[in-house]
Formats: structure tokens, sequence, C-alpha cells
């Protein structure tokens, strides 16, 4: 991604009624070159959460890096402990759960195969990738 257009991004991601933690996610998120990162709103539509925000990795070693880098980066400048986290065995699909938000970082494939778009598609939507 150009310069210009991940200043872009940030720009839009900054301007949204979204939560500072989500956010501070999604950027992370981008600045490690995450693919097509989307927030679903499911407020109202799910008691299991508020938010899920959805991205694709190109390798079991980026996903686990990006999964990394949210935890780093929520815990050192939010103070935010996820409640828990699994799928980093195999780093086809981790998921970091903060309770009012799941992080969920997929490989191209598996992210294809569960469509967490298609299935929350009641949800509102954000995207946060110049590749959509």
């Amino acid at each position: 991604m150009k310069k210009d257009e991940f200043t872009g991004i940030l720009d839009d991601l900054h301007r949204r009624r979204i939560p500072g933690g989500i956010k501070k996610a999604v950027e992370t998120l981008l600045d490690k070159k995450a693919e097509k990162v989307t927030v679903l709103r499911l407020k109202g539509l799910s008691e299991m959460t508020d938010y899920l925000v959805v991205c694709s990795g190109n390798s079991a070693r980026q996903n686990k890096a990006l999964a990394d880098a949210v935890r780093d980066t929520l815990k050192k400048d939010l103070q935010m402990q996820p409640l828990g986290s699994e799928g980093e065995a195999a780093a086809e699909w981790i998921l970091v759960d903060y309770v009012d938000f799941i992080v969920n970082i997929f490989s191209a494939e598996r992210r294809q195969k569960y469509a967490l778009e298609k299935l929350w598609m009641d949800a509102k939507r954000y995207d946060f990738s110049p590749d959509f």
C-alpha cells in the first residue's frame, strides 16, 4: 500500500464512530500489512460481542505477527488485555477476544471458507483497505 493510500485509510478510520480500542487494533493491523481489514458492528445483532475485526495475512508467520502486534500495542497504549486467544498453533484463523470486540486473523483460504462478512450481512460494515 502506498503512503498516501495508508494515510487516507487512517484518516477515514479516525473519522468513524468506532471505539478507541478497535481503532488502535485496526491501525496496528494496517501498519503490519494485514489485508482486507473489516470491522463489523454486531451491537444489537449478537450477544457474543459488539464488534468483529476481520483481516487476512499472507502466511502463518504473518498471522502470528499480526496477533502479537495487536496484543502488544493494546496492552502498551491502552492497558487492554485480551480475555483469551486461540488458533495460534496452526495460525490459519487466530482469534483474540477483548470481550467488546474480537479480532479475527485469517489465512485467505480460511477467510473465504468461513465468510464472516456474509454470515453477518446485517451488520454495519467498515472496510479499511484499498483493495476493497
